[in-house]
């Protein structure tokens, strides 16, 4: 009793709760809720649980149960009415039990129970929770409230973020129910998972893991701890006073089954250790029995593999399956005398093995097995140097065997393939030479076949266990050895036999193609010779075409024979083709040309002939009419001909020689122009015969010198020399006229023109005018010093050094100083010259303005190229001078005699005049009156005909 009365004090404090806290809400539901779970928890064992802890507990029905559950006692025999008064009496029975366990109630009646006043309720139940669920916790020298504490902090000290020091805001996050799981059960929760932040997971992992686990009812909802500032502190200590009896009942239950575990292990470890001998012993006996029947076997094996295999077996045997039966059979004699002193410490009897399973009988197994062992490994090393021998000799088989069969693939079809049938004759040869090669190659394979045969005599001598197989493969090489020797002779006489006949196909090909080939171009030589568009122009020339036509045809009959023969060729090689069923793979080697070809080309030839016949007889018809229509033409263009070049000489003389008044003359000009105008209709006549000479493409007539286009112009010099000649008649006779020139002047004049003209030609030569000029005074030699001076060397040389040093000083980049040199220089020379008009003074000092003020920004290579355009524009005016002197030369009158018109000037006379100034005059020409600005006068002697203008007046002569 003395420990009861110190937990009074406890219980005496606890009493004096306050009371006032059941009013709130939140706590009286978290009570209500836990107690109501715990209860149930406790009355499930029974059979029964409550809804409504303040209704179910009025009868006193269930509270007697709970108390009779919790303690383990029997309570007095409840009463079973219905009435108020005996639900007091069960009531009060129960509260007198609780008293008698040392509990003090205060303020807690049956009436107030059976009337349902709820906080009497809880507060009952929570004395009972105290006295049979927390008063009973020791834990290190405390008990109660704080031993339950203290056990808690001990529980979930190594845990993080776990702080117990309460029974309210402690647990409110959750984390101290799973460290109390999590150390007792940790494979129930992954505590690593679990965050502070979290205390709904955390609250509703605990619960659902301790309800589903660890059989503690869910006597709290998360959000009843979570959803308060404070949880209620009885309704934790309730609910974690469950934690602790799950976990230390079941250490308890540990202990004491590690004690009687420890008890039954000894003799489990016993049992174990004769069940082990008898196994162990049953087993080693059993494998000496399986082991001494496989070493007494000496049955040998047929191949090498096998025997290895054996040998193999052995060394494992004796490497790894009889080291583990010599360490079990020392292991049994252990096993049987440990366990004997074990059961001879623990005053057990004697273990007595099975029959046949004693150490001695053991014992005389193996010295069975020792003695099968013995020879066995002897035995396996003469066999398998036995079988070795075999095996050399059947590899050495195969081997040889193998080589001579890969040797011999391919080798019949290669015998039997009849390439040779449509090959060349060089393909033939080569077929030969390779087929030489392969008997010398089957020669040598002879030995191969005999060593074949040999070893396999020697297998079965042996009696080698593969004999049959040996032999059968060996009879077929030698089958097949026969075979390819026979066939190697057939193939061998069927190429000798193909190449005779290729040679002569060959030959023969050889003979066709030196004689088709020539044939060949002979027939397109002559296809293109009678095809040939020949042009002909004389009846000469198509005659001999016709002659060469006639010798060709003679030649045909001759071709012919050719031709048969060159078939004849062709067919002889089909006979001997079909005759000997050659089956030719291609064509004629040494030509292209085939039979057909060489037909289809004499067809044409054939065909040619005739054509070319036709062709030849048109053509020499054709060339008949053309030199029907040269001889017609040339019979009149030989007539009209020389009747224009008569008419021709004969205006000349009559232009000359004219005597008789003018007007005399013009009448006989005109009767003479009506005579040439009546012969029109025979040059229109000859126009058609021209006509038809065109037409008919004729370009050349060897009957006549004349052409039509000789005829056109003479006929048109004729018409324009009578027309011309009149009209400077009519031009004489009013320039008479109008001058007043007398017939005799006129005279004179004509007189005059003739004894220059000495060749009668009607005009004056270059020696004829240079005379004419002399005879009238002008110094010839001097005007053509004037018109050649700016040509001669030394005007060139200065011209060139001007230049020079021109270039030079540009070149230093003095362009004025080179400018200015080459303009003096120049300029001096071109002064000399009397010939030097204004003109080109103006333009040349014009173009010296113009080059000094463009060369001042330039560089030296411009001013160079501006004076190469300065030098050869002075050369051009230099000559733009020549030419003009040469023009004033022509204005002289003197001039229209060499002129085309037949302007006259001065008449002929037959004397010489004297001479004035070394030179000789025309007498009476120093007499001339030439009219000057409208009178009469004389001019001076030797000057008279140039007055009148600035080089003379022009005067116009009939």
């Amino acid at each position: 009793m003395e420990h009861y009365d110190g937990e009074n004090d406890y219980m005496h404090q606890e009493d004096d709760w306050d009371r006032d806290l059941l009013l709130d809400p939140a706590w009286e539901k978290q009570q209500r809720k836990t107690f109501t779970a715990w209860c149930n928890s406790h009355l499930r064992k029974a059979g029964t649980q409550i809804e409504n802890i303040e209704e179910d507990f009025r009868d006193g029905l269930k509270l007697m149960l709970l108390l009779e559950v919790i303690s383990g006692e029997r309570l007095a025999k409840p009463e079973r009415g219905k009435m108020r008064v005996h639900k007091i009496s069960n009531v009060n029975k129960a509260l007198n039990f609780i008293a008698s366990k040392g509990v003090k109630l205060v303020s807690i009646g049956a009436e107030e129970i059976v009337d349902g006043n709820a906080k009497m309720t809880l507060g009952m139940i929570w004395t009972i929770i105290l006295r049979f669920a927390i008063q009973d916790i020791s834990v290190e020298e405390t008990s109660a409230k704080e031993g339950l504490l203290l056990w808690c902090q001990r529980k979930t000290a190594p845990y993080k973020n776990v702080n117990i020091q309460n029974f309210h805001i402690s647990w409110k996050d959750g984390l101290g129910f799973c460290a109390l799981i999590h150390r007792h059960r940790p494979e129930l929760i992954d505590y690593g998972k679990l965050r502070k932040d979290d205390p709904m997971t955390n609250l509703n992992t605990a619960f659902d893991v301790a309800e589903k686990y660890l059989d503690i009812p869910k006597m709290l909802d998360a959000e009843d701890i979570v959803g308060t500032a404070r949880p209620d502190e009885k309704a934790i200590m309730t609910y974690v006073s469950s934690f602790y009896h799950a976990f230390s009942g079941a250490q308890k239950a540990e202990t004491a089954a590690n004690r009687i575990c420890k008890v039954l292990a000894v003799n489990q470890e016993n049992e174990q250790l004769m069940e082990d001998y008898e196994k162990l012993a049953s087993d080693l006996l059993e494998w000496i029995r399986r082991t001494i029947p496989w070493l007494e076997n000496r049955l040998p094996e047929n191949t090498m593999q096998a025997m290895q295999q054996k040998l193999e077996d052995f060394r494992d045997y004796r490497r790894l399956h009889k080291p583990p039966k010599v360490q079990e059979k020392c292991q049994l004699e252990i096993n049987f005398n440990t366990l004997q002193t074990k059961l001879r410490l623990s005053n057990r009897p004697a273990f007595m093995p099975s029959e046949g399973k004693m150490v001695s009988d053991i014992n005389n197994a193996w010295g069975s097995l020792e003695g099968a062992e013995k020879g066995y490994e002897e035995w396996l090393l003469n066999e398998i140097r036995r079988l070795e021998r075999l095996d050399h000799l059947a590899e050495k088989f195969r081997q040889k065997a193998a080589i001579h069969e890969a040797w011999t693939e391919g080798k019949e079809d290669l015998l039997q393939k009849q390439d040779y049938e449509t090959a060349s004759l060089s393909e033939i040869k080569a077929l030969l030479k390779k087929h030489e090669a392969f008997e010398s190659d089957l020669a040598a394979h002879q030995d191969r076949v005999e060593q074949i045969a040999a070893i396999a005599q020697e297998l079965n001598e042996l009696d080698y266990y593969d004999s049959p197989s040996v032999n059968a493969r060996c009879q077929r090489i030698c089958d097949q050895w026969d075979a390819l020797g026979g066939m190697t002779v057939k193939r061998t006489e069927a190429l000798q036999r193909t190449e005779k006949l290729l040679e002569t196909i060959d030959q023969l090909y050889l003979e066709f193609a030196k004689r088709a080939a020539p044939f060949n171009n002979w027939m397109e030589g002559a296809m293109e010779d009678l095809q040939d568009t020949f042009i002909v122009h004389t009846i000469e020339e198509i005659q001999g075409l016709s002659t060469a036509h006639e010798q060709f045809k003679a030649t045909l009959p001759e071709a012919d024979k050719e031709r048969l023969a060159i078939l004849g060729i062709h067919n002889e090689i089909a006979k001997i083709v079909q005759t000997y069923h050659v089956n030719m793979a291609g064509t004629n080697p040494y030509t292209t040309i085939n039979p057909q070809e060489i037909n289809a080309k004499w067809d044409k030839v054939r065909q040619l002939v005739p054509q070319r016949d036709q062709a030849l007889i048109e053509e020499h018809a054709r060339q008949q009419n053309n030199e029907r229509l040269r001889r017609q033409f040339a019979t009149q263009a030989n007539v009209i001909g020389p009747w224009i070049q008569t008419k021709m000489e004969e205006i000349g003389r009559i232009s000359i020689e004219m005597h008789g008044t003018l007007e005399d003359q013009l009448t006989h000009l005109r009767q003479y122009e009506k005579s040439i105008v009546n012969y029109k209709p025979k040059i229109d006549q000859l126009e058609g015969d021209h006509q038809l000479i065109q037409e008919a493409l004729i370009f050349d007539n060897k009957h006549t010198n004349y052409t039509m286009e000789h005829i056109r112009v003479g006929w048109e010099q004729l018409l324009t020399t009578i027309a011309r000649t009149i009209n400077e008649i009519e031009n004489q006779i009013l320039t008479r006229d109008a001058k007043g020139i007398s017939q005799e002047q006129l005279n004179e004049f004509r007189a005059s023109f003739n004894h220059f003209d000495r060749d009668h030609s009607g005009t004056l030569g270059a020696e004829e005018f240079k005379a004419c000029l002399i005879s009238l005074g002008f110094d010839i030699a001097n005007d053509a010093q004037v018109f050649d001076r700016s040509h001669t060397p030394a005007v060139r040389g200065l011209t060139g050094v001007c230049f020079c040093f021109s270039f030079l000083f540009s070149l230093l980049h003095f362009p004025l100083l080179s400018l200015h040199l080459f303009l003096y220089c120049l300029y001096s020379s071109c002064l000399n010259s009397l010939c030097f008009p204004h003109t080109l003074l103006k333009n040349l000092l014009t173009r010296t303005f113009l080059l000094r003020l463009i060369s001042f920004p330039f560089p030296p290579s411009a001013v160079f190229l501006l004076s190469c355009w300065f030098c050869l524009s002075v050369a051009d005016l230099v000559e733009e001078n020549r030419n003009h002197g040469c023009r004033r030369l022509q204005n002289l009158p003197y001039l229209h005699g060499l002129q085309p018109g037949g302007k006259r000037v001065l008449p002929h006379h037959e004397h010489s005049g004297p001479q004035q100034n070394g030179h000789r005059h025309l007498p009476g020409l120093h007499r001339l009156h030439v009219p000057r600005d409208g009178r009469h006068g004389h001019s001076r002697p030797g000057h008279g005909v140039l007055q009148g203008s600035r080089w003379g007046q022009e005067l116009h002569l009939g």
